[in-house]
């Protein structure tokens, strides 16, 4: 599980499955920053993992202070889906 943040909007919400560096990942959650105050670009700090991971999240099985962070912009992004199912 990482923090990925995204300098700009590739379109995604909550629940979507995106592709960078190589790795397809699944969006556990997006919190959405800079859109008033800040960056000239908005930045989704997501939460993101294999599948595998999903209960860790569901369960808060992790320290949010302590997960690897990448940093990447909207067009280093490849939308899977840009929105899922998930139940959180």
């Amino acid at each position: 599980m990482k923090r990925l943040i995204i300098h700009g909007d590739p379109g995604i919400r909550k629940g979507a499955v995106i592709e960078y560096d190589g790795r397809e990942v699944t969006c556990f959650g997006i919190n959405r920053n800079g859109e008033w105050h800040g960056p000239d670009r908005v930045q989704l700090w997501c939460t993101v993992g294999d599948e595998s991971e999903i209960e860790d999240y569901e369960r808060r099985n992790y320290t949010p202070h302590f997960l690897e962070v990448d940093h990447v912009t909207a067009e280093e992004v490849t939308v899977v889906e840009p929105r899922g199912d998930i139940a959180v």
